[in-house]
């Protein structure tokens, strides 16, 4: 559409890396989601991530599923190749895709609801295969693209927005990640580019599954029981013309988090407690990384930054012995010897 198409120009002033390229040469068409939506903070970070880390943007994979959050990487590095999958599948086709090429940079983008529930079986055997990409899971707790139905990760007691209490106990994606063996875990706040672009950059250096959770809050689903601007209020006593909705803008929510914790307001008005992690943490530990997490949970706390690394678990490829040139580069000759070379292969097994 041509009133959300960025201008092609760029100022001259703009800071280039080492590449010559500008940030917005790591930008993408302009976001459709709703002002002041979490999901594009954490797109500002990946973009401002992958500018200060100068990788050409032709060696960088793009991969979603199905979601708000799936939408995010149209919004960052248009000359990167990109892949969005069905619901919950992001997970199989990064694995396959970076089984014919180890060389490209893989980055998933996908939702509290594509992870954890339709996808939790693909999210576990990525994590299992230890398949190098940043996984970046923006978790708001709630379904977006459908009104607004609690996720897997929803808190217990948690309200709709029509008011109904959640039951059900929620999937943290730090424990799950932590119990099946991920080898570098994270998490942070959309809101803090300051801690969000250093972890991205480290979730790239990583040899392996880096596992990201952001805390990224919905605007569109916070109205509030009593208010006669409200999507209850305006249902019960509207006469349907034609169906309308309307979602009023809201400000970004931006904060540094510190050390000592930080109260952050919501747009709904709750509070969200986050703490970074002190100075003498090790992340390296799986045993003290759980017990942490339990303390700051049974505190009310959300802990932030990197939580958990370990560098010297081998990748897929190491796993599999995988041949050290991409499968792309092998000439098809190679790749597609003839039936003479499979008769001579099963003769091996008879």
């Amino acid at each position: 559409m041509p009133s959300i198409t960025k201008p092609a120009v760029t100022h001259p002033s703009l800071q280039r890396n080492s590449l010559g390229l500008t940030i917005r040469d790591y930008e993408g068409t302009m976001s459709t989601l709703c002002a002041g939506c979490g999901h594009d903070s954490v797109t500002a970070a990946i973009v401002r991530a992958l500018w200060e880390l100068a990788i050409p943007p032709h060696m960088i994979a793009k991969l979603s599923g199905i979601g708000c959050s799936s939408k995010t990487p149209t919004y960052f590095v248009s000359g990167a190749h990109g892949f969005n999958s069905a619901h919950g599948r992001m997970p199989a086709i990064a694995t396959g895709a970076n089984a014919a090429n180890r060389d490209l940079i893989y980055i998933g983008v996908s939702g509290d609801g594509d992870s954890l529930s339709i996808g939790l079986g693909q999210l576990a055997h990525a994590i299992r295969r230890n398949v190098r990409m940043v996984y970046i899971l923006e978790n708001n707790g709630v379904y977006g693209l459908t009104k607004g139905q609690f996720s897997a990760s929803a808190d217990v007691g948690s309200r709709s927005k029509r008011g109904d209490p959640n039951r059900f106990a929620p999937i943290d994606p730090v424990d799950l990640g932590l119990s099946i063996g991920a080898t570098f875990i994270a998490r942070s706040f959309s809101g803090d580019k300051r801690q969000l672009v250093p972890i991205l950059e480290a979730a790239v250096a990583h040899r392996g599954f880096a596992l990201i959770d952001v805390i990224s809050p919905c605007v569109t689903f916070n109205d509030h029981e009593g208010s006669t601007k409200s999507y209850l209020y305006t249902r019960e006593h509207d006469i349907h013309a034609t169906y309308t909705d309307f979602v009023p803008p809201r400000d970004e929510i931006v904060a540094s988090i510190p050390s000592g914790g930080i109260t952050i307001p919501m747009h709904d008005g709750s509070l969200v407690r986050f703490r970074d992690v002190p100075e003498n943490y090790d992340p390296t530990n799986r045993e003290s990384v759980e017990a942490y997490l339990h303390d700051r949970r049974e505190a009310g706390e959300i802990a932030t930054g990197l939580l958990y690394l370990d560098p010297d678990v081998p990748d897929m490829h190491a796993i599999a012995n995988t041949a050290d040139r991409p499968l792309t580069q092998v000439p098809y000759e190679d790749l597609c010897p003839g039936s003479a070379a499979l008769d001579k292969l099963q003769e091996a097994f008879r």
